[in-house]
């Protein structure tokens, strides 16, 4: 019990060491000026303009209202002017949702479309200059100590249409599966006494899953080793995902949004640098987390996903 629970700190380290190791982002913008200018975007939109509108107005625009419209009166001012405060009270409380209705809101709401484009093309990139670099984890996967991992993968999944079918099929359950995960982290962070520590350890797992899903992805892994791998290697995806939600867990939801949508690219640049998946293709006794055994994280979340396309197949028939 001792040597294992020294194995899971040990992994959960790793993890989060290559989790803070940023210095890979600057490294492969210099590489790609292509993956720089997305980047770039991305801070532009979720740092100078979402984040900076929160500053503005958390530090300018409600200290006036306060200042203008207040709710108690000084000593100076009149009794008459005090018999407004219930008003003024309520007139601030609409000026301040109208910033939220038409500003906030709009603005959370491209930010998360137009990041979501901008991820996939950051990793996308970052990815494209890995496979340039002669010490990239690209290259160790062609390459190091599983050189016939990803051929095994794809020699896996037939061609031609079939591989169409399949890919469009993993797609379908990959996306329930998150979508459920996403959930059962909501669910689980309203428990009394347990709920926060279990949803950090949840949103750790998924904050980890997300960002190496893109290389994976580009790596062509099917979904099913991934699940296996990530199942497997739970102590070191759960160190990676940590500094993920350590930087939002406290803070509002609108900061800690525009503060993930700055942070995430850089964690999937780091996911993308790092190669803890090189082994993917190796014997399970091979991998460093080896004799720990693999953890059901997604097992409500399949079950789930499992359930909803059963009963699609099986109203299928009668709509048609």
């Amino acid at each position: 019990m001792r040597s294992k629970s020294k194995q899971v700190l040990l992994l959960w380290l790793e993890g989060f060491r290559e989790a803070c190791s940023l210095h890979r982002v600057v490294i492969l913008c210099y590489r790609s000026r292509k993956l720089l200018l997305r980047t770039g975007q991305c801070f532009l939109l979720n740092g100078l303009i979402f984040l900076g509108s929160l500053g503005v107005f958390k530090w300018f625009i409600d200290p006036a209202l306060q200042w203008i419209l207040p709710d108690q009166c000084s000593p100076l001012t009149s009794q008459e002017f005090c018999s407004y405060g219930g008003f003024y009270a309520f007139l601030r409380g609409g000026l301040l949702q109208l910033f939220y209705v038409f500003w906030f809101y709009p603005l959370y709401m491209l930010s998360f479309i137009l990041s979501n484009i901008w991820y996939n093309d950051i990793a996308k990139h970052g990815f494209e200059a890995i496979e340039n670099s002669d010490v990239s984890s690209a290259e160790a996967l062609r390459q190091g100590e599983a050189p016939t991992s990803l051929n095994m993968a794809n020699a896996e999944r037939p061609s031609g249409l079939g591989g169409v079918m399949i890919g469009i099929g993993e797609q379908v359950y990959s996306i329930l599966l998150l979508t459920f995960f996403f959930l059962e982290v909501y669910v689980v962070g309203v428990i009394p006494y347990i709920g926060k520590i279990l949803n950090f350890l949840l949103l750790s797992w998924m904050y980890a899953y997300y960002c190496y899903e893109y290389k994976w992805n580009f790596s062509g892994i099917p979904l099913e080793k991934r699940l296996d791998f990530f199942e497997s290697n739970w102590a070191f995806f759960t160190g990676f995902g940590s500094p993920c939600v350590l930087a939002i867990f406290f803070l509002s939801p609108l900061v800690s949004g525009a503060l993930m949508a700055i942070l995430f690219p850089l964690f999937v640049l780091t996911a993308t640098g790092s190669g803890p998946e090189k082994s993917i293709g190796a014997p399970r006794r091979t991998w460093k987390c080896a004799g720990l055994g693999r953890l059901p994280i997604f097992y409500v979340a399949d079950t789930l996903s499992m359930l909803a396309l059963s009963i699609f197949r099986l109203e299928s028939p009668h709509e048609i």
